[in-house]
C-alpha cells in the first residue's frame, strides 16, 4: 500500500517538475521579445529585417515550454 502512495507521489513531483520547463519558456520568450525592442529602439531601420529571427526564437522557446508540458502529461497519465 505504502509502494503504490509513494509511486504516486513520486510521479505528481516528477509532473510537477516537468512543468518548470513553461515557467522557463516564459522567461525566454520575455528575454527575446525584450532584446528585439531594445535594439528597435535603437535602430528602427533595422527592426523590420529582424521580425522574422524573433518570431523564430518565440517559436523555439515556446516549443521547449510545449515539450515541457508533454513530458508532464506523460507522467501524469502515461506510466
Amino acid at each position: 500500500m505504502e509502494a503504490e502512495a509513494a509511486a504516486l507521489l513520486g510521479k505528481y513531483i516528477g509532473a510537477g517538475l516537468a512543468c518548470t520547463a513553461m515557467a522557463g519558456a516564459g522567461i525566454g520568450v520575455g528575454n527575446v521579445v525584450g532584446n528585439y525592442l531594445a535594439g528597435a529602439l535603437r535602430n528602427p531601420a533595422a527592426a523590420g529585417g529582424q521580425t522574422a529571427t524573433m518570431f523564430l526564437g518565440i517559436a523555439f522557446a515556446e516549443a521547449l515550454g510545449i515539450f515541457g508540458f508533454l513530458i508532464a502529461l506523460l507522467l501524469m497519465f502515461a506510466v
